[in-house]
């Protein structure tokens, strides 16, 4: 019997009280291929701005930053803001650029509250890979709105998330009830 064989049983240990998941299959998506630093061709987020904003799934486009649904995405709402310009940090943004970014950020949280009022958000940004960044090259900031339940273990032992909303119609309620429409 090879190693690889072995029973895990039989594998030195310390109990800590947690019971382990194992989910391969995330390995296909760890070890893919992401858009160079210098790629913006390849780059979905400097796509999505050249298309029809049904298209691109855009939800509010500003002077220097835009806001624009998760294709996929880990709620129904799961939206995204991004600068146009192709940069992977924080700090590489402009004094404008960040302003706006902020902005579009309570924006979107108001839009989810018009459109879904959620119970609450996780907000935040990986930068870089190591991070957990699924596109290090272009910085994005994740708004993923949160209710009671909305979690379960489908993802984990089916491979499959359940979304009570299809995409275009979270996108269509959120750009209706975005702010100063």
């Amino acid at each position: 019997m090879s190693q690889r064989d072995e029973h895990a049983d039989g594998f030195a240990r310390v109990p800590d009280g947690f019971e382990r998941l194992w989910t391969p299959h995330r390995m296909a998506y760890i070890e893919a291929d992401k858009p160079e630093d210098s790629d913006d061709e390849a780059c979905p987020f400097c796509a999505a701005p050249k298309k029809d904003d049904e298209v691109g799934l855009i939800v509010h486009r500003g002077e220097h930053c835009y806001a624009v649904m998760n294709l996929f995405p880990y709620n129904p709402g799961h939206l995204l803001i991004c600068p146009y310009r192709h940069v992977p940090r924080y700090l590489d943004l402009t004094d404008a650029e960040t302003q706006e970014f902020t902005q579009l950020t309570k924006d979107g949280i108001r839009a989810l509250e018009a459109a879904a009022a959620p119970l609450g958000y996780n907000i935040g940004m990986n930068q870089g890979e190591v991070a957990g960044a699924g596109v290090a090259a272009h910085l994005h900031q994740h708004i993923v709105p949160r209710w009671g339940g909305d979690s379960n273990f489908l993802p984990i032992i089916a491979q499959t998330k359940a979304l009570p909303q299809l995409l275009e119609d979270a996108r269509s309620r959120l750009a209706d009830a975005w702010p100063g429409k």
